[in-house]
């Protein structure tokens, strides 16, 4: 037996150790199989197909996607964001929709671990949850703005408070944009394609 890819070219035996079903590759990936279904039907990561229409993916592959795509991948081509929230659920989310926009994309899941991430490498643009344990989005744009000067790095913040005052307190201290949780995604796709294009 034999599988075909997409394009209906390729052909690689099912002897291979290294084929996993669509939900092992999501897995492997940690994303959601909708994720990974969604970066297959684009073309980010080669999926094969048995004669019964299912996917499967080679690990190989996979392993080639996290080198380009992954936390530590050396070959970004778009504009880095940097996104804070202390849920992985909305991160998971923010992240895989940005990566299909094109941007290279790096997650904290608290305000400390965003401020260590700026060391490294500052990004072209932090997506920052305001409603975090500890320390909170607000002190840790403070901290950002103290650090690298108001502006240079632009902030969009997001919140669970849409009342009118936390809707304009943003851009009064500093921020580029505000949206409300649960959030548009393509509205913040569009923020974000406004302050840094890919």
């Amino acid at each position: 037996m034999a599988f075909r890819d997409a394009a209906g070219g390729r052909r690689a035996p099912t002897n291979e150790p290294d084929w996993l079903t669509l939900g092992q590759a999501a897995k492997y990936l940690g994303v959601a199989q909708s994720t990974i279904r969604k970066w297959s039907d684009v073309g980010r990561v080669p999926a094969f197909y048995t004669p019964g229409g299912h996917r499967r993916y080679r690990r190989s592959d996979l392993d080639a996607f996290l080198e380009r795509s992954g936390p530590g991948a050396k070959d970004r081509t778009g504009p880095v964001v940097l996104v804070v929230d202390d849920d992985p659920a909305v991160r998971e989310l923010v992240r895989a929709n940005l990566e299909l926009e094109g941007y290279s994309v790096r997650e904290a899941a608290s305000a400390a671990e965003g401020l260590s991430a700026l060391e490294h490498e500052p990004p072209d643009l932090i997506l920052l949850d305001v409603m975090m344990p500890e320390v909170d989005g607000w002190e840790m744009l403070r901290c950002v703005q103290e650090r690298f000067g108001v502006g240079a790095i632009p902030v969009i913040v997001f919140s669970g408070e849409v009342e009118e005052r936390a809707v304009s307190a943003p851009e009064a201290r500093g921020a580029r944009g505000f949206l409300g949780k649960p959030f548009d995604l393509q509205r913040l796709l569009d923020q974000a394609k406004q302050i840094v294009p890919t």
